[in-house]
C-alpha cells in the first residue's frame, strides 16, 4: 500500500522538539502556533501535488517566522530627503533635552497628577499650561494627543447641536483622510459652508448667522495654496463679527509655528499669538510639525471654553501621554530660553547656513568615492507645514539609468541603518539638511556598502 505523502511530514511535537527551535525566546504557546501554520501550510501544498517538504525545510521556515515576530519593525532610519517635517519618517526630530526627559519620566514613577508641594492629586495639564500661555499670550491652555483630537474636542464641548460657519475654500482634507466636514459630523455640529472655494467675504459669513449658529472655523490652508483670483477673510475681522454676534472664533492653524519664519526666506506661517491677539478664541495646532516636539495638539485660548473643554467626558479619551508631556515641556523651555535655533532640531535645519551644507555634501562625496554629484536643490518644510516652501541646499547626486537608482534606494532603505534619499532625475538625491552632522559616518558607510552590493 502506498505512503499517503501527509504522514510524511513530522508531528508537532517532534518539530517542537528540534534543537533549532529551542531556545529562541518565543512564547511556547506562540511557537507551537507557528509551526501548525507551516505544516498547514504544507498540507495544502502536498493537496496541490506538490513534494513534501523536508524536515529541515519545516525548521527553516518556522525560524523565519519566529524571527519576523522578535524583530521590531519601528525603527530609526536617516532621513536624506531633504524634507524638513516628513510626516512618513515621524515627523519632527527631538532635541536631546526632550528625549533624556521622555526618558526620566518613564524609568520611574513621576509626578505626572500630584501636587508634590500639597501631596493633593494635580493636574497634568499644569506641566506645559503656563508654559503656554506666556508663550502665546492665551489665558488658559489644553494640551491633547493630536491635533485633530483638538478639534474634535471643541467642537464636541462647546458647539454640539449648532452650527459652525467654515468657508467653502477650508473645508478641507488633510494627511490620513482627515476631513474637516467629517470632524464636525462626528462631533454632532453641523457645517454650514459660506462662500465660494476661492473667494469669501465677511458678507458670506454675516449672511450665514443664524439662531443656531455656535461658531465661526478658520482652517489654516496649511498642505496647499489656493493663488490667483481668491480672496480670504482676515481673522481680526471675523473676530469683530463673531463677538459682536455673541459667536466663538475657532482658529486651526495646523503647523504651531512660534516663531517668525520670513527670516528664513520663508513665507509668513500665522503663529498661535499672532492668533489670540488677533481677536482668535481659541487656537489649534500640531505639536509635532513646526513646533518641533512630540506629537500632540495644543490649545489655547480663553479660560472659559478651555475650562468646559476640560470637563467634558472625551478629554479623557484624548490626553497626552506622560512621555510626550514631557517632551512637549522641554521644547516649550526651548523657546522660552531663546535658543529654539540651536536646540529644536526642527528649527536647527531650517537655519543651518546654505555654506555648511554644501561643505558636508562634498565631504560625503569623497568618503563615497564613487561618480557623485554636488548640485544645488530646495529642503522643502513639508509636514503639512508652508505648502512649497523651501530652503536653499546643496545635495549629493548618484547618478545612474533605468532601474539602477531605484534599486539603489531600495538597498539603501533596507540596510542598517536605514537611509532613505528622493530620486530625482534619474539620480538618488541625498540632502544633508535633514541629516544630523552625527550621523554623517553612518550614511557614508552605508551608501558605500550599498553601491558595493550593485558591483
Amino acid at each position: 500500500m502506498p505512503r499517503i505523502p501527509h504522514r510524511l511530514l513530522p508531528s508537532v511535537d517532534r518539530l517542537l522538539g528540534d534543537p533549532r527551535l529551542k531556545g529562541l525566546g518565543v512564547d511556547s504557546t506562540i511557537l507551537k502556533e507557528l509551526v501548525r501554520e507551516v505544516l498547514k501550510e504544507a498540507r495544502e501544498a502536498i493537496s496541490r501535488g506538490l513534494t513534501p517538504p523536508e524536515s529541515d525545510q519545516l525548521v527553516e521556515s518556522v525560524l523565519h517566522r519566529a524571527l519576523a515576530i522578535l524583530s521590531p519593525t519601528l525603527r530609526g532610519v536617516i532621513n536624506a530627503t531633504g524634507v524638513i517635517v516628513h510626516t512618513n519618517l515621524g515627523r519632527a526630530p527631538l532635541s536631546q533635552e526632550a528625549l533624556l526627559a521622555m526618558e526620566e519620566v518613564c524609568r520611574g514613577y513621576s509626578n505626572l497628577e500630584l501636587d508634590l508641594a500639597s501631596g493633593e492629586r494635580g493636574s497634568r495639564q499644569s506641566h506645559v499650561e503656563t508654559l503656554l500661555c506666556r508663550l502665546t499670550g492665551a489665558e488658559g491652555a489644553l494640551v491633547v494627543n493630536n491635533n485633530a483630537a483638538a478639534v474634535l474636542l471643541a467642537l464636541a464641548a462647546l458647539c454640539r447641536g449648532r452650527e459652525v460657519l467654515v468657508s467653502r475654500g477650508e473645508a478641507v482634507e488633510i494627511g490620513g483622510g482627515f476631513r474637516i466636514p467629517e470632524v464636525l459630523a462626528q462631533s454632532g455640529a453641523r457645517l454650514v459652508d459660506v462662500g465660494t472655494t476661492n473667494r469669501t467675504y465677511l458678507r458670506d459669513y454675516e449672511q450665514a448667522i443664524g439662531p443656531e449658529t455656535a461658531a465661526i472655523l478658520r482652517v489654516h490652508a496649511s498642505n496647499f495654496r489656493i493663488v490667483g483670483f481668491v480672496h480670504r477673510v482676515t481673522l481680526e475681522e471675523l473676530a469683530q463679527l463673531a463677538h459682536q454676534r455673541g459667536l466663538l472664533l475657532l482658529d486651526d492653524l495646523g503647523s504651531g509655528c512660534l516663531l517668525e519664519t520670513t527670516q528664513f526666506g520663508l513665507a509668513y506661517e500665522p503663529r498661535p499669538q499672532d492668533a489670540i491677539k488677533a481677536g482668535a478664541d481659541l487656537v489649534f495646532f500640531s505639536g509635532d510639525k513646526l513646533l518641533g516636539g512630540p506629537q500632540a495638539g495644543i490649545i489655547v485660548g480663553r479660560r472659559t471654553p478651555i475650562e468646559a473643554m476640560r470637563r467634558h467626558p472625551l478629554a479623557r479619551a484624548v490626553r497626552i501621554d506622560k512621555a510626550n508631556l514631557a517632551a512637549l515641556q522641554v521644547t516649550l523651555l526651548h523657546y522660552l530660553r531663546g535658543e529654539a535655533l540651536a536646540k529644536v532640531p526642527v528649527w536647527r535645519m531650517i537655519a543651518t547656513p546654505l555654506q555648511e551644507v554644501e561643505t558636508r555634501a562634498r565631504r560625503w562625496a569623497q568618503a563615497i568615492r564613487y561618480a557623485t554629484e554636488v548640485r544645488p536643490s530646495l529642503s522643502m518644510v513639508g509636514g503639512g507645514s508652508l505648502p512649497g516652501e523651501g530652503v536653499p541646499t546643496a545635495v549629493l547626486a548618484i547618478p545612474g539609468r533605468g532601474g539602477w537608482v531605484t534599486a539603489l534606494a531600495q538597498r539603501l532603505r533596507q540596510g542598517l541603518p536605514p537611509v532613505v534619499g528622493r530620486i530625482e532625475a534619474d539620480a538618488l538625491i541625498l540632502d544633508p539638511r535633514t541629516v544630523p552632522p552625527e550621523q554623517d559616518d553612518d550614511l557614508v558607510q552605508a551608501v558605500r556598502k550599498a553601491l558595493k552590493a550593485e558591483l
